[in-house]
């Protein structure tokens, strides 16, 4: 779906910026990249900036123009961090995903475009008049301006989170600490309750739970751990941790009596 859509950057002045932005695009999947008029490129600090997505870079295109690149385009989304003179649609970048996905959703073998202006000045008022939408980034007002990779970044990460959301893919992986299923089992009541025995009598040992006036605690603890799901890896290494605290309690006990 991401295949479709371009990346254009409008006459940009430093060629690490180009780089930086082939690093974002790639980061979220994006691989096609339209340079209208570079100051400098090919250049060495582009593909420095770019650090391995230098396939982004080569397959580069180089226009003269802002017109061509967009004139296959069904779509074309203008990024700008000022007000116009002349009313236009403004969206924000999640709701620019929107109208991308909603078009290549429509039109499969539709071309869009997502334009980036100058570092110093952004696009043109003409170049604008050329996008149907106008993508405002949020951000600070007191410190607005990003970094032209940045800008990239935020438009795409948000590109990519609903083409992954619109195909039922994961936006987040977890983290799996082991290797084995069995450690991921949740724990069972029996271990549970083997669990506080131990934890209660750890308690007593180092003098936090009196026997005599328990005021509730356990049934406290037990509430607590209620709102978990404790697997049992987990629950080995919370035993381990009372089991480390009783030999500690042990060998304190051993010292004081020799002294």
């Amino acid at each position: 779906m991401l295949d479709n859509v371009r990346v254009v950057l409008v006459n940009t002045s430093h060629p690490g910026n180009i780089g930086g932005a082939a690093r974002a695009m790639k980061n979220m999947g994006l691989t096609r990249l339209v340079l209208v008029e570079p100051r400098r490129f090919p250049d060495q600090n582009a593909g420095a900036r770019a650090a391995g997505a230098d396939d982004v870079l080569a397959g580069a295109v180089i226009v003269d123009t802002l017109e061509e690149a967009i004139a296959d385009c069904v779509l074309v989304l203008g990024t700008s961090a000022r007000d116009r003179r002349i009313p236009w649609p403004v969206v924000d970048p999640r709701e620019a995903a929107h109208k991308i996905l909603d078009q290549l959703a429509e039109l499969p073998d539709a071309q869009v475009a997502l334009v980036f202006g100058r570092e110093d000045s952004g696009l043109t008022s003409d170049e604008l008049q050329r996008c149907q939408f106008h993508v405002h980034i949020p951000s600070n007002p007191d410190f607005s301006s990003l970094n032209l990779a940045a800008a990239v970044q935020v438009v795409a990460y948000e590109l990519r989170m609903l083409a992954l959301q619109r195909q039922s893919l994961p936006t987040s992986v977890q983290k799996v600490e082991t290797s084995s299923t069995a450690n991921e089992m949740p724990t069972t009541a029996d271990d549970m309750e083997q669990y506080f025995a131990h934890l209660e009598r750890v308690l007593v040992e180092i003098g936090f739970l009196n026997p005599h006036q328990p005021r509730h605690l356990m049934p406290r603890l037990r509430r607590l751990y209620g709102r978990i799901r404790v697997n049992r890896m987990e629950m080995n290494i919370l035993r381990g941790i009372l089991t480390e605290t009783q030999k500690a309690i042990g060998v304190k006990a051993i010292g004081e009596r020799r002294r």
